[in-house]
């Protein structure tokens, strides 16, 4: 997996789930926005201290994290 540098986990900040950048916004907050079907521009009207590579990188995270649950579950099962 390519490495997301704007994902961060600190267990003082949001309980230590994954946030962008140290803030206090959480991968799943940016996900269940779009799952719900606000924009991206809607995403930064609400938190205009975000960027694009902050909303990809959330994504990119949010695509990957199943598969490696997956994964460990599989090993778990064998």
């Amino acid at each position: 997996m390519k490495a997301l540098s704007r994902i961060t986990f600190d267990p003082e900040v949001m309980g230590g789930k994954p946030c962008i950048r140290g803030l206090r916004v959480t991968v799943g907050t940016i996900v269940g926005l779009v799952a719900a079907g606000h924009s991206v521009q809607d995403i930064f009207r609400a938190y205009p201290y975000l960027e694009d590579d902050d909303i990809r990188q959330a994504l990119e995270y949010a695509a990957w994290r199943p598969t490696q649950f997956d994964e460990t579950t599989a090993e778990a099962v064998q």
